[in-house]
């Protein structure tokens, strides 16, 4: 009687805790929603809504960010920037930011969907930039047809040794996500969140009013974190399949990558793969981490301006 009495209360217990995360959960959504509303437009790709930032006029840029992150990343400070010379158009990928998530996560298919979302804007020929993840999604779209040039800013190319960090080896599984995934969204801390994003900007420091504007409350949403860490522990078999196919590109892709980067380390990716591209040009960032387009945009922008030239 004693050991079902204890069963009980240890049911009740979590039972408690769940509905209580849950609380958690909606509480802190409905905030992240409201702190960080739609500031661009929405376009729809096969019923799902693409949310695109369009600012600027001149030839056509697309910016695609990376994992754990939104267009936000580049409205911070780069979009203005750029949109003296470019009409840009800063893209949520599929399950991020606003945009709608897609069952299908791969590469191919967030490509397909953010070509044929800029399309409906008259963006059919675009120069495509894309940083750390979103290198791998302009490099899909590239595979596909249709850029006129990439910028790939600390991205991942080629098939890395080892495994992925302890987040995401705990959510490479079903029961992994449907446990951790719904506890971080409830209980995450914002200093974890700051101290997260100063060892991705490592080891440069976090500018300056980056963590207000940036919007991490989006990303801790259940859904999103569930896309993200579902899109990431697919990365690495989509790049082995993707790699044999590199030398039939024959675009201009220009690479900015930090020596720094200890999150896509440049001696994995984009030092091999500027051996490995037809036509490619590499800007080593001497002391530069992962985030060189904003420790050291003006190199970010140069490479842009010269993808631009073809």
């Amino acid at each position: 009687m004693t050991s079902l009495k204890l069963a009980a209360s240890l049911i009740l217990l979590l039972a408690l805790v769940a509905l209580g995360a849950y609380w958690r959960i909606g509480v802190r959504e409905a905030a992240a929603n409201a702190a960080f509303p739609p500031e661009g437009q929405f376009v729809s790709v096969e019923g799902r809504r693409v949310h695109l930032f369009v600012k600027g006029s001149g030839p056509d840029l697309v910016l695609i960010h990376g994992a754990s992150g939104s267009h936000r990343d580049f409205t911070f400070d780069l979009v203005d920037r750029l949109a003296e010379d470019f009409r840009v158009i800063a893209v949520d990928r599929p399950g991020l930011g606003h945009s709608d998530p897609n069952p299908d996560i791969s590469l191919a298919t967030q490509a397909r969907t953010i070509k044929a979302a800029v399309a409906k804007l008259g963006a059919d020929n675009p120069i495509v930039l894309g940083q750390s993840y979103g290198g791998a999604v302009a490099l899909a779209w590239a595979l596909q047809g249709g850029p006129k040039a990439l910028v790939l800013v600390s991205a991942p190319s080629l098939p890395w040794p080892g495994t992925l960090d302890i987040w995401y080896r705990i959510t490479s599984t079903p029961i992994g996500r449907a446990i951790v995934v719904p506890l971080a969204s409830a209980f995450v801390t914002q200093s974890y969140v700051d101290a997260a994003t100063r060892m991705v900007f490592a080891p440069d420091p976090v500018p300056p009013g980056y963590d207000a504007w940036i919007g991490t409350a989006l990303t801790l949403r259940t859904g999103t974190l569930a896309t993200n860490v579902a899109q990431v522990n697919g990365l690495r078999g989509e790049l082995v399949l993707m790699e044999p196919r590199y030398p039939s590109l024959t675009l201009p892709v220009e690479l900015v990558h930090g020596d720094g980067d200890t999150v896509v380390p440049l001696h994995i990716h984009s030092d091999p793969l500027s051996r490995i591209l037809p036509i490619a040009t590499l800007t080593i960032v001497h002391g530069a981490g992962h985030m060189p387009h904003h420790s050291h945009s003006d190199v970010v922008i140069a490479a842009i301006a010269r993808a631009a030239l073809h």
